[in-house]
């Protein structure tokens, strides 16, 4: 989709790129082809379910830990057409995977 282009084209331009993905096995096959295409090393796979907060909360904490520096930041975790489902944070789960969870790693990471 959208998301594994994005992380294609900066990997082609030789940035580091974190691929934040709620599937470690779909994530971790997206990071194998980007390396092979682009032949950048610095390809990873964090996990992360925008649709839980605790998720979103553990994955910036990771982050402003383990990176000195992000330049950009791609928002583009989404669903849609899902039967209506409340998270185990009570949730409404469209709704905080499409919005809340954007909207609170983007704050998380602000400087």
């Amino acid at each position: 989709g959208i998301g594994k282009c994005v992380a294609m084209d900066l990997a082609r331009r030789n940035a580091r790129t974190i691929l934040a993905c709620r599937s470690r096995k779909r994530g971790q096959a997206a990071v194998e082809e980007i390396r092979a295409a682009t032949g950048n090393p610095a390809v990873v796979l964090r996990l992360l379910d925008t649709s839980s907060l605790a998720s979103v909360r553990a994955f910036a904490s990771a982050v402003l830990r383990e990176e000195s520096r992000l330049d950009v930041l791609v928002n583009n975790a989404g669903i849609s057409g899902l039967p209506f489902a409340i998270t185990s944070e009570g949730l409404e789960q469209t709704f905080a995977t499409n919005y809340l969870g954007a909207f609170l790693l983007t704050n998380l990471l602000l400087g």
